[in-house]
């Protein structure tokens, strides 16, 4: 099994006229050029595309492989509260993404460059 992550800025120019109509569409796009991009790959291994957005919706794909994923998780550990935490942590560490990439653009927009 492999996968590829990434997030997509839910309001990008380029998302922006779609996920303003469509919540998930970003995601749904990326999961799209993921597969597009890893066909060879399929033909081998089993490739799940995980695609978030910026702004919290992830695509379908991906919400099932997790939900698996946090049951398994949970069967390993006796605690069934698993998928719950796999899901917090990776709002987290989008969250964690965004106020960096705040940071950032905050910084670039009043230095100038």
């Amino acid at each position: 099994m492999t996968w590829d992550v990434t997030v997509a800025d839910t309001v990008a120019p380029s998302y922006l006229a779609t996920t303003s109509i469509h919540l998930g569409r970003a995601a749904e796009l990326a999961e799209a050029r993921m597969e597009a991009k890893y066909t060879q790959l399929m033909q081998s291994y089993l490739f799940v595309p995980l695609a978030f957005e910026t702004m919290g919706p992830i695509n379908t794909q991906e919400q099932a492989f997790l939900a698996d994923l946090g049951r398994l998780l949970g069967q390993i550990s006796g605690d069934p509260r698993e998928a719950s935490f796999l899901f917090q942590r990776l709002s987290v560490v989008i969250q964690r993404f965004n106020a960096i990439a705040f940071q950032f653009s905050r910084h670039v927009c009043y230095s100038g460059s």
